[in-house]
């Protein structure tokens, strides 16, 4: 892929993206991704690829997020102003949704409506647990 995710984040921000942008299967498979450690929860780890920056999107961010078996995506937490859905492309896992935890499986799909209950993604199988994550990128939201 010859656009950074540095620069895409760049042109996002500034505005200087084009109309549209495919990437393809083969760019994001050569996309190296970004680890992230949640700072409030240490089995808050996944392996982050930044599509919707990569593509040049502003005000949609879109992540192929990959998390190893017994860690989380990030902490438990809920959004007061942003949405947030997750679809399971493979993988099994937990959703902890409020008091609730729900088993994951490919073909799944869970909605965070803004200001809705806290939740967290867990990865439970034996291989990783693969999902596209989408939210709004807001000017501001409040997260608890």
């Amino acid at each position: 892929m010859k656009q950074t995710r540095a620069r895409a984040h760049d042109e996002a921000r500034t505005g200087t993206t084009p109309a549209a942008m495919l990437l393809s299967a083969r760019d994001i498979d050569a996309m190296p991704g970004t680890t992230k450690v949640h700072a409030f929860n240490r089995s808050g780890v996944r392996l982050d690829k930044s599509l919707g920056y990569a593509a040049g999107m502003q005000r949609l961010g879109a992540h192929l997020v990959s998390v190893m078996p017994g860690y989380f995506s990030s902490e438990f937490h809920h959004h007061h102003f942003a949405e947030e859905c997750v679809y399971v492309l493979a993988g099994e896992g937990r959703a902890h949704i409020g008091e609730r935890v729900v088993a994951l499986a490919p073909g799944d799909f869970v909605g965070y409506p803004a200001n809705g209950v806290a939740h967290a993604i867990e990865a439970t199988g034996s291989g990783l647990l693969v999902c596209l994550v989408v939210g709004e990128r807001l000017a501001q939201d409040v997260i608890d």
